[in-house]
């Protein structure tokens, strides 16, 4: 009874996922965002890959896990960020979103690891250009920290980041379902 109760449970997780994942607007990526690249890869565990990132502006780095657990690491001071040296980072296990500000210089060295409690990962990172970003040298403070960010989001962008955080706790716990049923 307990199994076919977890895998209904698990079904329905699914399909929520599933209509989640379909469309961009849920996904948290604008309409402005202009699509640079998408990069997919795999990485074994406890192992690093290396991108550099040229493009100029403020980037948005997307990478999904699509098994096992990549993460990121991202900096503009070595080509070669890791887990001890980074500026910034995203370890989910899910969605991992970092955005690099305009004023990092480039190139930025961009480190995916491969999480060691997975043997191989694979992982979809799509590299967005956000032209909204003010270009005027004296707005630059405005979006150069998570605060001062977060201050100019609208209540409708802070719902949205909400949203994404309990989806992100919601595939957190459905791979942990899956785990235990398989």
């Amino acid at each position: 009874m307990m199994l076919s109760c977890s895998i209904l449970v698990f079904a329905l997780l699914v399909s929520q996922a599933r209509s989640f994942l379909s469309t961009s607007e849920v996904d948290g990526v604008p309409e402005e965002w202009v699509l640079l690249h998408v990069v997919q890869g795999h990485i074994g565990g406890g192992n690093y890959s290396y991108l550099r990132l040229n493009h100029d502006g403020r980037i948005i780095l997307h990478m999904q896990s699509l098994k096992g657990d990549a993460d990121l690491y991202v900096s503009d001071k070595t080509l070669q960020p890791s887990f001890d040296i980074y500026k910034l980072q995203s370890t989910t296990c899910g969605l991992d979103v970092v955005v690099v500000p305009d004023d990092f210089v480039r190139p930025v060295g961009i480190g995916i690891y491969g999480h060691p409690s997975h043997q191989k990962s694979e992982f979809e990172m799509r590299v967005f250009y956000d032209p909204l970003v003010p270009q005027n040298p004296f707005d630059a403070g405005l979006y150069s920290s998570e605060a001062g960010h977060k201050q100019n989001q609208s209540p409708q962008a802070a719902e949205e980041k909400e949203d994404s955080i309990l989806w992100t706790i919601l595939i957190g716990l459905m791979k942990i379902i899956l785990e235990i049923l398989i």
